[in-house]
């Protein structure tokens, strides 16, 4: 098993961002911050996470862009999907959300944990088409070892309700159950049960393969739930990408070390 990680470093003081807004995609009420102005950039949270997660990278990233960030079905102020879903669904349904917001495709996409799973994925489709990526601890590459298996084949029997690597600040009210070895992002949300059994199992190391944007990985040194070889095999897959190990840092590398990966995010964007 294990302990569940907190931030080691302090966390710069939150920025003033915009309360929700909400909008019906696919019949879905759909909760979302738009902010700044210039290209737009997308973030992606990870899974039990939502908008919020992304909340202080947001608010540096639109002082010079126009920045949106949307709570995923089934996650912070948004409707569950009615039906089980996979990356494909999510892929589908935030390319629905841009259009209905009429915002285009964004110049960049940022996903973070299974968020850059899902952007991974919906490149592929085609469902998103930007002209740059960042990866923030992705997960997706699903090389299925034995302990993997093994706690997959637990939750499809007992869907055992499970926290993910998240702060404390986000943990409040979770079950600490499981460790987190099924591609980082743990179940949350007991509605999502089936859906996240499907998602976890998703690999999207072939999709990986046929991205040709310029991409952008950060990956934590100290990270247990998804490890720098997972980024390491993305910077493999990905050829115009370029790997970026923080020291010092967890899952929520972006919260360990905010200037360092804002930097990078910025210089990366410029």
């Amino acid at each position: 098993m294990g302990s569940i990680p907190t931030p080691r470093t302090k966390i710069c003081p939150l920025l003033s961002y915009n309360k929700h807004m909400q909008i019906v995609v696919d019949d879905l009420l759909t909760s979302y911050e738009l902010q700044g102005k210039g290209k737009l950039v997308l973030l992606l949270h990870g899974w039990g996470d939502s908008a919020k997660g992304l909340k202080d990278l947001a608010g540096q990233l639109a002082k010079q862009h126009q920045v949106v960030a949307l709570d995923l079905p089934g996650f912070g102020a948004t409707q569950a999907p009615k039906e089980v879903w996979n990356l494909d669904n999510y892929g589908q349904f935030v390319a629905a959300f841009l259009a209905k917001l009429e915002l285009g495709q964004p110049y960049a996409v940022v996903g973070h944990s299974n968020g850059g799973a899902l952007a991974v994925r919906a490149i592929a489709l085609q469902a998103l088409e930007p002209q740059k990526l960042v990866l923030l601890a992705a997960s997706g590459v699903r090389t299925g070892s034995k302990v993997k298996r093994a706690v997959l084949k637990v939750l499809a029997k007992t869907g055992s309700v499970a926290t993910l690597w998240m702060p404390e600040r986000y943990r409040q009210g979770l079950r600490k159950s499981l460790y987190g070895v099924a591609g980082s992002d743990m179940l949350v949300a007991p509605q999502l049960q089936e859906t996240f059994k499907k998602t976890v199992r998703q690999d999207v190391q072939r999709s990986a393969a046929t991205i040709t944007v310029p991409t952008l990985l950060i990956y934590a040194a100290d990270d247990k739930a998804v490890p720098v070889s997972d980024g390491q095999i993305y910077h493999k897959l990905i050829k115009n990408s370029r790997l970026e190990i923080i020291a010092d840092s967890e899952h929520f590398v972006h919260l360990d070390q905010p200037e360092k990966v804002f930097a990078l995010i910025k210089e990366f964007l410029a």
